[in-house]
């Protein structure tokens, strides 16, 4: 099984299980190999991919334009990328 978070040249990929119309935004933990993520936003006209990107810029502490969604960007299995932070800086901020 792949880990959920993994580094890459100019920063770190995670694998997100994405659950759109949540209470609240959340990170659950650990869901097959992906990070789980309650949404406060509906899967509708890019909705839950913004409120994604906003709360992990929240939760990383990083600018949201440093945060894309490079597949995935219409199913809850999503892989994004964030570009200028370590592995070692995103796990302890994930706390994982």
């Amino acid at each position: 099984m792949r880990e959920p978070v993994e580094s890459f040249g100019a920063g770190v990929r995670l694998r997100i299980h994405a659950q759109p119309r949540a209470t609240r935004s959340e990170l659950v933990g650990i869901h097959d190999g992906r990070l789980k993520i309650r949404l406060a936003a509906p899967p509708v006209e890019g909705a839950a991919n913004e409120e994604l990107v906003l709360f992990l810029s929240r939760l990383l502490d990083v600018p949201r334009s440093r945060i894309s969604v490079s597949a995935g960007g219409a199913s809850k299995h999503k892989l994004l990328q964030v570009v200028g932070i370590t592995l070692e800086s995103t796990l302890e901020k994930l706390r994982l």
